[in-house]
């Protein structure tokens, strides 16, 4: 059952249009990958889906009974998030504040939540450090577990593997990988054309061209073929 329609979609803001006719479905399941050029328009796509920047034209839908409070979001860090002085117990629980309405507190069975989470993604142990202090696959770990906290049915992903190194890139694909295997609906922006569209279910290129479909159709498109091999040549 489709979660997500979105129609010939206009995105941008008061400064200008970066991206038209953007047309894609997510079905529950599904692992779509979001790529494209610098400046294409992918992280204004998300915000559009969240509802945080309104389309400039176009319509987006929402299926399967999906509300916004079963959407986790994981967006790209900025350096003062990184050195945001709270501990990786409250960042993680501050996943649950969808669940908790007006009530000012977190309850045991959200708390139990958090634990399960933290422990999901291999950071109980540091559950009292100071996030700050963290390297950078230990904090994507932690914004992944509190994102995975909101996400009921969908995980918003917007470049989880930037800034890590390889090892740290690996690992934070295969714990995305699982969690999809687990029943999650996946829409993840990435540079990292090769390794993000291995999983990939479905593709979505926008820029100068607009391409939506599966991931072996992208692979043997003229586009999919042409950045593929733009991309072996910088490696």
């Amino acid at each position: 059952m489709a979660q997500i329609i979105c129609r010939d979609l206009t995105l941008g803001y008061e400064t200008g249009v970066v991206a038209e006719h953007v047309s894609f479905t997510v079905q529950e399941g599904d692992y779509l990958c979001i790529v494209g050029e610098n400046g294409s328009g992918k992280s204004t796509l998300m915000k559009t889906i969240l509802g945080l920047t309104p389309p400039m034209g176009g319509t987006i839908e929402t299926g399967d009974g999906l509300r916004s409070t079963e959407i986790g979001y994981l967006p790209q860090q900025t350096l003062v998030q990184r050195d945001f002085p709270a501990s990786v117990r409250e960042i993680v629980q501050s996943g649950c504040q969808a669940r908790c309405g007006l009530r000012p507190f977190y309850n045991k069975e959200e708390k139990l939540l958090a634990e399960k989470a933290m422990k999901r993604m291999g950071i109980f142990s540091m559950k009292d450090r100071c996030y700050r202090e963290l390297s950078g696959g230990q904090q994507q770990r932690v914004l992944l577990a509190r994102a995975f906290l909101a996400a009921r049915k969908i995980l918003l992903l917007d470049e989880p593997v930037s800034g890590l190194d390889p090892i740290a890139a690996a690992e934070m694909y295969q714990l995305i990988r699982e969690l999809h295997n687990e029943g999650l609906s996946i829409i993840m922006i990435s540079h990292d054309l090769g390794a993000s569209v291995q999983d990939a279910s479905h593709v979505l290129h926008i820029g100068k061209k607009v391409f939506f479909g599966t991931r072996d159709e992208y692979l043997n498109s003229s586009i999919g073929r042409y950045y593929m091999a733009a991309e072996e040549v910088q490696a």
